[in-house]
C-alpha cells in the first residue's frame, strides 16, 4: 500500500444525518421543557435569581448527559457544565452541548432569549445540531432548518448583547448603517438570523465551542454564511475549546461584513 495516498472517509449517509439531527432536536427540546418547569417552580417559590441560574445549569447538564448516555452510549460528550474528558479527542463522535445558553436571561422572570444547545461532531466535522428555545416553544435543528425569508430591504439589522458590545462589531454596524437589536444568549441571537428577524450576528468578545457549535450547525443547514470574523471556518472538538469569535449572517451581506470586521 502506498503510504502517500490519502484515505478519505466514505460519504455520510443522509439518513444518518437526519437521524442525528432529530435526536439532537428531541433531546434539546426535552431538556428545555424540564428547564421551563423547574424555572417556574423556583420562581413561584420566590427563589433568588442566582439560585435559579445555578439550578438551571445543573438540571440542564444532568439531563443532557443522561439522555445522550441512553441514546448514544458509545459517544463522547463535551459540556459547558461538566469536567472535560480529553478522551473525546480520539472519539469518532462527540456531542458538544450547552445545557443552558443564556443563564442570566433564564434567571429573569419572563425572559425568552435563552436556549439549549446540542451538536454532534463526527470524525472532526460538525454534522448535526439543534437549538431549543423553550420559552418560545420552538426548536431549530439540522433535520429541518427553516429557509430565511427574502431580504426586506433597507438598513441591515445587527443583533447585539445588552451589556457586551465589542468595538469591532459596533464599528461594523456603524459602517453599514445598521439598526441594532438587543438580545440575550448566543443561541437566541443566531436563531434570530435563521428566522430572518435580523440579518447579522457577529461576536468578538470571547466564546467556547459549546456556545456556537449547535447554532453554527443549524445556521449552515439554513443556508446562511458562517465563519470566524477573519473569514476562516470554526473548528470543533479541539483540545482547548476556546473559540472566541463568530459571524452568522445572510450570504449577500458576508463580504461587506467581513471587510468591516477586518479593518
Amino acid at each position: 500500500m502506498n503510504d502517500d495516498i490519502a484515505v478519505s472517509m466514505p460519504p455520510r449517509p443522509a439518513s444518518r444525518a437526519r437521524s442525528d439531527g432529530r435526536s439532537a432536536a428531541e433531546i434539546a427540546t426535552a431538556a428545555g421543557e424540564l428547564l421551563l418547569a423547574r424555572r417556574a417552580e423556583l420562581q413561584r417559590a420566590g427563589a433568588d435569581p442566582a439560585d435559579v441560574r445555578r439550578e438551571g445549569d445543573r438540571v440542564g447538564h444532568d439531563f443532557l448527559v443522561a439522555a445522550l448516555a441512553r441514546r448514544h452510549p458509545s459517544d463522547a460528550v463535551l459540556s459547558e457544565e461538566g469536567a472535560d474528558d480529553l478522551r473525546r479527542l480520539t472519539a469518532d463522535r462527540v456531542w458538544i452541548v450547552d445545557p443552558l445558553d443564556g443563564t442570566r436571561e433564564f434567571g429573569e422572570p419572563g425572559r425568552t432569549d435563552w436556549a439549549v444547545h446540542v451538536a454532534l461532531v463526527e470524525h472532526g466535522e460538525l454534522v448535526a445540531g439543534a437549538v431549543a428555545m423553550p420559552a418560545l416553544g420552538v426548536t431549530y435543528s439540522t433535520s429541518g432548518a427553516p429557509t430565511p425569508p427574502a431580504p426586506s430591504g433597507g438598513a441591515p439589522k445587527v443583533v447585539v448583547s445588552r451589556t457586551r458590545r465589542p468595538e469591532p462589531v459596533m464599528a461594523m454596524a456603524a459602517a453599514l448603517g445598521a439598526e441594532l437589536v438587543e438580545m440575550g444568549s448566543a443561541g437566541a441571537k443566531a436563531m434570530a438570523v435563521v428566522r430572518g428577524d435580523v440579518d447579522v450576528y457577529a461576536h468578538a468578545g470571547g466564546q467556547y465551542e459549546w456556545d456556537s457549535a449547535a447554532p453554527v450547525a443549524v445556521a449552515r443547514a439554513a443556508g446562511l454564511h458562517v465563519s470566524r470574523i477573519d473569514g476562516s471556518d470554526p473548528i470543533y472538538n479541539q483540545a482547548n475549546p476556546w473559540l472566541p469569535d463568530l459571524l452568522i449572517c445572510r450570504p449577500e451581506l458576508a463580504r461587506d461584513v467581513l471587510e468591516e470586521l477586518g479593518r
